[in-house]
């Protein structure tokens, strides 16, 4: 699951109160998980692109979080020399596609880019200038489906990528990310009898079919469930 992030933030275009009251009421195992875990926190950033956004995501690939930020930042000040230390968000001075496409490798690997991230990044820009990636104000209007359809088209990003930015970024309220070892674990933790001590294996976990055999009950509202079965897998310290 991603890491918070900082900056501005927008309404989501949905009441997280109203979705966990429907929740609630109609799941009675994923209500008791919704009282334990508290309120639902999904703020949406109120100035990022959706290349700027799948950009950070390909950074953060595959990395821990402060070792992706460190990079992702990295990266932002290669293009920006002059931004001080102590700026209280670099990411909005972010380079263009046309920035990434006509930098030279070397700059990309010196910010700590694999080679196949930087071609992902590179791939990433060309397809926002050629229009594949459509602008936020065109994104808004597409349905999850076709979402998923043009930003997968990008070297380096899957449907799982593209559904953390349908969550995270576009504030969808009906995404339901059944390959996430998160929402696998979490769904076992809270319908299948799994034991937080239990050492975990891979048999362990949800499937797919059973996750969504569940997620009847969610619709319209699986993106606010997603997010609870992560937070079951991290629950609040007593």
């Amino acid at each position: 699951m991603p890491r918070p992030r900082t900056g501005p933030t927008r309404k989501l275009p949905y009441s997280p109160a109203d979705a966990t009251a429907f929740l609630s009421a109609a799941d009675p195992k994923l209500a008791r998980l919704i009282e334990k875990a508290g309120p639902f926190t999904v703020r949406l950033r109120a100035q990022q692109s959706p290349f700027e956004a799948l950009a950070q995501s390909i950074i953060y690939q595959q990395l821990h979080g402060k070792a992706a930020a460190t990079i992702h930042d990295r990266l932002i000040r290669t293009f920006n020399p002059d931004i001080p230390a102590n700026h209280p968000n670099p990411t909005l001075l972010h380079p263009s596609p046309q920035q990434i496409l006509d930098c030279p490798n070397d700059q990309l690997r010196a910010a700590g880019l694999s080679n196949n991230k930087a071609l992902a990044l590179r791939d990433l820009a060309a397809k926002t200038l050629d229009g594949t990636v459509p602008s936020l104000a065109t994104i808004r209007r597409m349905s999850d489906a076709a979402i998923i359809d043009h930003l997968t088209q990008v070297r380096g990003i899957g449907k799982w990528t593209v559904e953390m930015f349908l969550i995270f970024r576009l504030g969808r309220p009906n995404i339901l990310p059944t390959s996430d070892f998160g929402i696998r674990k979490g769904f076992a933790l809270t319908y299948l009898g799994l034991k937080p001590t239990t050492k975990l294996t891979p048999d362990l976990l949800a499937t797919p079919a059973q996750i969504e055999r569940r997620a009847k009950k969610w619709q319209p509202f699986c993106s606010v469930a997603s997010w609870y079965l992560w937070r079951a897998c991290d629950p609040p310290k007593q």
